[in-house]
């Protein structure tokens, strides 16, 4: 039977219900069968809607029964202020980035690829082959599979000098994503009560990770070139601190972009004051005008921890992560992320391994790239003709985000929920700052959903901030 004959019983049992009292036996199965001329599954397929609706009751060996409306009434939950009491730390509230929207919306806030800039093919084959593999049904290894360590360890390794050593895949742990990997290196490293500097403004869930181990987070402005090795120099002096975290490659919010010799600056620094410097390549895949250059790709002393993730260029589904750690740093890291996690799926990391290693990946970075670009710059092109007075701060040669700068006295809230009533969800850049912003920021994706709204979007910000002027 199909789905109407099913829909029809619903319709009829209705009716019986709501003139029946509560707790009332219904006809049997077998007289509904004879009533509406339809199968006992399509019979017991309308008693299990009516049953998700809370309308009905099954009875083993008695039948299925009218279901008494239970009287509402508040739930008290007072108790557990006393039980938990004050929080150790203060946590960021949970990120505007990570809101879900609905139909009609226009999202410029969240901090995904749309599926159309997704290898999908590939990730449905991966995900098929790693279901009928062992790898569905046994442990990976605690520090993940070796061939997923091996290829981690061979990408950084063809970016690294003659000269330098390149990793090898003991060095590799397997993370389920890079938030994960920030958490364990942060309590690893850094520990609670003691500073770790980040570059500001940084990624939030960098900041919600270092707030959760409740490391003491001690900002260094950052600019279009990253921060000034002096101004990191005089950080380090000042706090003592033995960690920076950083994004060298189109770093998170603003697109920003190390050159080549401040990085090398920057790793003189660190290794100066006998630190670490905790290298973020978020966005390794998403490059459009530069190549990422990771810093760790010269460093074979063991001062940078290299995180690479590929959740958001697989598949958020696919939430996979690798750190390369040099030293007895990495089995600390790899205890920190072991008494969390234990060990990472393998049938993900399975479909990971398959998908990077498939003739297609290069073929799809590189229409992913020129995917980007035309966003990028139909986003810019929009916001320059419809709302010139958000700044951008400069253009970005990689990754997913617009950073601007809107106008001193716009209030923030205001202006986001403007933009929200006509329907433009926009991310708040104050989520980005670890103290206090140094303006009014927003972010804005351009590869999310519906690249064709980017100029409807940008004459509802364009509009909203000119009746704010």
């Amino acid at each position: 039977m199909n789905n109407d004959s099913s829909s029809r019983i619903v319709t009829g049992l209705l009716e019986w219900i709501a003139g029946a009292p509560a707790g009332a036996r219904l006809p049997s199965t077998r007289s509904l069968v004879a009533e509406y001329g339809a199968s006992p599954v399509t019979v017991q397929k309308a008693l299990r809607t009516l049953s998700g609706r809370g309308l009905v009751e099954s009875r083993p060996g008695a039948g299925t029964f009218v279901r008494a409306v239970r009287t509402a009434r508040p739930l008290d939950f007072s108790w557990q202020t006393g039980a938990l009491r004050s929080p150790q730390t203060r946590l960021p509230r949970a990120s505007g980035t990570m809101r879900d929207t609905v139909h009609g919306v226009i999202p410029l806030h969240a901090g995904y690829p749309d599926r159309e800039l997704l290898p999908e093919r590939l990730i449905r084959a991966a995900l098929t082959r790693a279901a009928r593999s062992d790898a569905a049904v046994s442990r990976s290894p605690v520090a993940g599979l070796p061939e997923l360590q091996a290829w981690f360890a061979q990408e950084l390794a063809t970016a690294t000098p003659v000269g330098v050593t390149p990793p090898a895949a003991s060095d590799v742990i397997v993370l389920p994503g890079s938030q994960s990997g920030l958490s364990a290196t942060f309590r690893a490293l850094v520990g609670a009560g003691q500073p770790l500097l980040v570059e500001s403004p940084t990624y939030w869930g960098a900041i919600l990770a270092a707030s959760q181990a409740g490391v003491r987070i001690v900002p260094v402005v950052s600019g279009k070139h990253g921060p000034d090795p002096d101004d990191l120099a005089r950080a380090f002096d000042e706090t003592g601190a033995r960690a920076f975290y950083a994004q060298p490659n189109y770093a998170n919010p603003s697109g920003a972009q190390w050159p080549a010799a401040r990085a090398r600056e920057i790793l003189d620094v660190v290794r100066k004051h006998g630190a670490f410097l905790i290298e973020d390549d978020w966005a390794h895949d998403f490059g459009i005008g530069t190549n990422p250059a990771p810093v760790a790709a010269h460093d074979d002393s063991g001062h940078v921890v290299y995180v690479r993730s590929l959740t958001k260029s697989v598949s958020p589904a696919i939430r996979i992560a690798g750190i390369v750690a040099r030293g007895p740093v990495r089995e600390r890291i790899l205890t920190e992320r072991a008494a969390t996690s234990m060990y990472v799926s393998g049938v993900l990391q399975a479909a990971a391994l398959d998908v990077v290693t498939q003739p297609g990946w290069a073929t799809h970075l590189r229409s992913l790239r020129d995917q980007l670009r035309a966003r990028r710059d139909l986003l810019i092109d929009s916001m320059a003709e419809h709302a010139p007075r958000a700044h951008l701060e400069w253009v970005p040669q990689g990754g997913l985000n617009l950073w601007f700068r809107l106008p001193d006295g716009v209030y923030l809230p205001e202006f986001l929920r403007s933009c929200e009533d006509e329907r433009v969800l926009v991310a708040a850049g104050d989520e980005w700052f670890p103290a206090e912003p140094a303006g009014v920021f927003v972010r804005l994706n351009y590869s999310g959903p519906n690249p064709g709204a980017f100029p409807e979007a940008a004459r509802v910000i364009g509009g909203v901030l000119d009746r704010m002027a």
